[in-house]
């Protein structure tokens, strides 16, 4: 399965930095990219559960296709956020459901520095996006 060329092209910067300090500036950065939400999208139906910090991510389709748009009150998960939006925007819900961002994140060497908080937290964002993908296809 390919990934988005916006994923690809993060996994590619990743790949270039040996120090985890860089690859935390560079997920840093990448979260401040992220426009941010409408506070009225910022709602009980949009947090994810599970985090410490606080997490929101929206959900649209656009015919067959899925996007995503996120914001979180910390750097480093907003960051996270970014990537993830990355990987899942402009997918259809199937493929959604199928990708392992975990297995991703472990292969770009991302969640080995995170504290388990955060760690638990990137596993509730992927589950919630997985399910919500999950229920459109059973639909």
């Amino acid at each position: 399965m390919t990934h988005p060329q916006a994923f690809q092209d993060i996994a590619e910067n990743f790949s270039y930095l040996d120090d985890w300090e860089d690859r935390y500036r560079y997920l840093i950065e990448l979260g401040q990219a992220l426009p941010p939400l409408a506070e009225t999208e910022k709602n009980s139906a949009t947090k994810v559960n599970g985090c410490v910090s606080q997490v929101w991510l929206v959900s649209e389709r656009a015919g067959e296709l899925l996007s995503y748009r996120g914001e979180s009150d910390a750097l480093i998960v907003r960051g996270l956020v970014a990537v993830l939006v990355a990987l899942y925007s402009g997918r259809p819900p199937a493929e959604v459901a199928d990708v392992d961002a975990i297995a991703l994140f472990d292969e770009l060497g991302l969640r080995e520095h995170l504290t388990q908080q955060r760690s638990n937290g990137l596993a509730a964002m992927v589950t919630r996006i997985r399910g919500e993908a999950k229920a459109l296809t059973a639909a």
